[in-house]
């Protein structure tokens, strides 16, 4: 391999590795958008927030960033698809059992 092919190979790796920090950037600002929702909707805390969009997440095989976008777009939108509607409204009753069980905000969910 020439110094020329490796300098390439190099500047793709490089390029992929910030289109993947980019992505991650999103992704991150997504799920603490969607943490906020969750907690405005709950009275629970951020570190709860966090537990349930995982809880969901895995309940529902679907990934964490998408979750998010569902949860963060649900007050515009009305309405939650229906794998993720049943999955978040039980990981919020599970939530406020274990945490001293604050009411929730009455919210259809």
């Amino acid at each position: 391999m020439t110094d020329r092919e490796e300098l390439v190979g190099k500047i793709e790796e490089l390029q992929e590795e910030v289109a993947q920090l980019q992505q991650a950037l999103v992704s991150h600002a997504v799920v603490d958008q969607a943490i906020g929702v969750i907690v405005a909707l709950s009275g629970l805390r951020s570190e709860q927030g966090w537990e349930i969009l995982k809880t969901v997440s895995q309940r529902t095989n679907t990934k964490l960033r998408d979750v998010a976008l569902h949860v963060v777009h649900w007050p515009a939108v009305g309405a939650l698809p229906p794998e993720i509607r049943p999955a978040l409204r039980v990981a919020l009753t599970e939530a406020r059992a274990e945490h001293g069980g604050r009411p929730l905000v009455h919210r259809e969910y």
